[in-house]
Formats: structure tokens, sequence, C-alpha cells
């Protein structure tokens, strides 16, 4: 496809998103880029959700991975419905009945000035690599697909792409994007099935053969009941639970997104609406990656393999669209992998910037000058720190998606240990020693996975989220204090 035509495709994307923010940032406070003024329609900030959460990786990667890992990434998405329900249900109204802005303040409440302050750093350490690795594998392709052909460098290509999305959020940040966030999220949907489509003609099968064609297929395994793989059932469930929890509840990124709603109830619809919703577009993903490469098998497109495994497994959605699906399919991949990676960064550096003026700056007691020029200073500073991090991993292979969620064990298991001490129980602890328990726990985590495997062949899989949060809550009854006093707010 002409890279000419590809590169005005996304400048007139681009201009779409500048238009809706030029509408969306009319009559804004000094609150709207944090709270969207409390005015979102819930209908809209679930469907917008969708996209915001697939991002890139997912439409990428989840597609690709299905060659070595089959469908056993679905037990972890079965295991994300249950998450969902303890946020609707336990982590919503307690953000509400608190009116938080940034919800880490919920931990200086319930445990103190460090514990907060803690929760919030290991928040921003943990959503610049989530949000750096999933515009990396965007900005691949839009390097591969448009800026190789003019011979643009690829730090000037992140760069750029960094450069449009502050310009459409700077001014009213999450208030414009929980409406840039609908229009991404229906584009990005739109190519999968405009790629199933093709697929499907070019195979010359019916709607029900296609789906026969799917879950007949040697791929179409769902559990895993191998106790020493990472991808055992109870592995991916009980991971997938705990990721959603934590890399979505305890996210200033979602939530901030989801406490733009009216009210409790509303916000409660928009999380279990967008539960469903994402689940099904997860399972759509996997059945589009069977019929990828049963594509390549048909025509005899080579890819390549190494000791028994397909290798760069996310580069065969954007390979196959690009250069055998057609004008059409390749217009919206490009289209929808466009809309991942602006999705998926603009509310990542919206929430970054959000949780560190609120929880570090406290810029809620600044004058509105004041607050301006730190939100801009801010924002910049961790456009930085993404644009740093995507370049260090620039020539990472295999498939992102799996090297997210190893990376989020790690970041979020604090997070999620503090959240559930702090609502389960009403043991009071030490706060100055909660830092040293969140740094310790994750290498702790890391050392027991390596001589699990070592001893046992024995991967924790992506249950190392779990390891580590019960590590830290045993850390914090041993540092409890002696004093057994709830808050009325933490006790309801």
């Amino acid at each position: 496809m002409n890279a000419t035509l590809i590169l005005l495709i996304v400048a007139s994307y681009f201009g779409v998103l500048l238009l809706i923010s030029h509408f969306v940032s009319k009559n804004t406070s000094d609150e709207s880029f944090y709270t969207g003024d409390r005015k979102s329609p819930w209908q809209v900030v679930a469907f917008g959700m969708i996209g915001a959460v697939l991002s890139g990786v997912t439409f990428v990667s989840i597609p690709g991975m299905v060659g070595n890992n089959y469908f056993y990434y679905l037990q972890f998405v079965f295991g994300n419905v249950v998450g969902y329900v303890f946020i609707t249900y336990v982590l919503l109204p307690i953000y509400y009945d608190l009116k938080l802005i940034s919800i880490y303040t919920y931990l200086e409440s319930r445990f103190g000035i460090k514990t907060y302050k803690t929760g919030s750093l290991f928040f921003l350490i943990s959503q610049s690599f989530g949000a750096a690795l999933r515009l990396l594998l965007a900005a691949k392709i839009l390097q591969y697909a448009v800026f190789d052909a003019f011979h643009v460098p690829f730090f000037l290509t992140v760069i750029i792409i960094l450069a449009l999305i502050w310009l459409y959020t700077n001014k009213s940040g999450i208030k414009t994007i929980v409406w840039t966030d609908m229009l991404q999220t229906f584009f990005l949907i739109s190519a999968a099935i405009i790629s199933i489509y093709v697929v499907k003609s070019s195979l010359g099968l019916s709607f029900s053969e296609t789906i026969t064609s799917v879950t007949e297929h040697e791929y179409f395994k769902v559990f895993n009941w191998d106790m020493h793989s990472g991808s055992n059932f109870f592995k991916q469930f009980i991971s997938g639970v705990l990721i959603a929890i934590a890399m979505i509840g305890l996210d200033q990124n979602m939530m901030q997104k989801t406490l733009t709603c009216k009210n409790k109830k509303e916000a409660q619809q928009n999380i279990l609406t967008f539960s469903l919703i994402l689940a099904v577009t997860q399972f759509l993903f996997l059945g589009l990656g069977v019929m990828l490469y049963l594509y390549a098998e048909k025509f005899g497109i080579h890819l390549d393999v190494e000791n028994g495994k397909f290798i760069n497994t996310d580069n065969l959605f954007p390979m196959l669209s690009l250069n055998h699906f057609g004008t059409i399919a390749s217009i919206s991949f490009i289209l929808g992998i466009t809309a991942a990676s602006f999705s998926s960064a603009d509310s990542a550096l919206t929430a970054l910037t959000t949780s560190f003026t609120h929880d570090f700056l406290d810029i809620q007691h600044k004058t509105s000058k004041e607050k301006k020029k730190l939100k801009n200073y801010v924002l910049f500073g961790f456009s930085a720190v993404i644009f740093t991090i995507i370049m260090l991993f620039s020539h990472s292979k295999g498939d992102v998606i799996s090297t997210i969620f190893k990376v989020a064990g790690y970041t979020y298991g604090p997070l999620l240990g503090l959240y559930m001490f702090g609502i389960f129980t009403k043991i009071k602890i030490k706060d100055w020693a909660v830092p040293f328990i969140c740094i310790l726990t994750p290498i702790a985590t890391y050392a027991l996975n390596y001589y699990f495997i070592v001893w046992f062949k024995f991967d924790f899989g992506f249950m190392n989220i779990f390891v580590n949060a019960l590590l830290t809550v045993i850390c914090l009854v041993l540092f409890k204090r002696r004093t057994l006093v709830l808050d009325n707010a933490t006790a309801e």
C-alpha cells in the first residue's frame, strides 16, 4: 500500500481528533482536565474504555499469539470478568463515597502519607512502562507502513506521535479523551471485523464454515490443565481476576474515566457493560488469529519459526493486512492501529499527569495560572519518560502483551496487596515500613519464580501478581500496629 496514501489517512484521522477536542474544550474549568466535570454519559465512557484497554497490544499481539498459545488467553479473560464485578461492587463505591480525583488518596486515609505516596509512585512506574510498551508496538507498525518510506528515523516517529497526542489532550484532558476514545474504539473493532471478512472471502468460506474452521482448528484449545505450565487454567484464571482488579480498578488511567460519570450507579453500569463487550471483543481477536494462520498456510506465506515455535508473532497481522488483504483492509488496519496507539497513550499521559500533580505537587491548592503551568510541565515530562522507555525496548521481540502482564505482576502486585489489606482488614500498620515492603516484595517474587522453575519446573506465569500481593500482605501483618482502629470511611 502506498505510504503517501497511508500518511494522508493518518493525518485526516488526527484532524478529526483535533476537531473533537476543539468542540469538547469549550466552557472548560480548571478541573475539566482531571474530572471531565463529572458529566460524561456512561455509555460513551464504557464504549471508549474498550479501545483504551485493547490498545495496539490486543489489536496485534492476541491474533499473533494464537499460533504458540492457542486459545489459552481466554482463561485469562474469564478471570477478568470476575475481577470487573469486584471493581463494580467493592472499589467504585469507595471511590465515589470519598469523592476522589486521585484514587490513591484512599491509601492516605487508611494507612498514612507514606503509603499514599508509595502507592501513587508504583502506579506512575507501572503506567509509564505499560503505556510505553503499548505505544512501542503501534509506533513500530506506523514506522514500517509509513515513515520508512520517507526515511524518517524511528525516534522521530515516536516524537511525532507523542506531539500529536499532546496537541489534542493538552487543553481539556480526560474530558476530551472520553469522546475521542469512543471514535478510536469504533475504528479498532471495525478493523478486526473487516479483516475477518476479507480472510473469510479469500478462503471461500461461508459464515457457518468460518465458525467451524475456527472451533475445529488445532489452535482452538481453551483449557490447559498442566500445573507446570505458565498457561495452566488456575494460574490464568486467578491472575486474570487479580490483574483486572489491579490494572483497571487500581489504575488511575481507567478509573479516572469511570469517575467522570455522573454518579456511582452510572459508573457501575459503565464497568459491567464494558467488561462484557471487552470479553466478546477479545474472543473475536482470538478467532481472527486462527484465520490469519489459515490464510498464511493456504497461500504459502512464510512465517519465521524457531525451536518449533513461531517468532515475531506481532508481525503477522500487520504483514498480512498491509501486503495481502487489499486496499480497504489495509486502510482499516492503519486506522485501527492509529486509533490504538492514540487511545492507549493519550489517557495514560492524562492519568500520569493527574496522579503526579495531585499526589506529589498538591495542585488542588494552586492558583489557576499555576495549575495550568504545572500541568503542562508534568505532561511534557511524562511524554519524555515514555519516549525514553520506548527507545530502551525498541529492539525487543516476541508478543508484547505477555511482557506487559509480566511487568504488571511486579509493579501492580504491591498496590493490589495494599488495597486488599486495607479493604478486608481492620489492621493498622507502621506507615514508614510500606515503601521498603513494596520494593522488597517484587524482588522476592522474581527470586521465588526463578527458583521454582529451577527446582520444580513450575512457572508462576501471570500468577506472579498473586505471589507479589500475598508477600505484601504478609509483610504488612508483620509490621502492624497494636491498635485495631478503623476509620468509619474505610469500614463502609
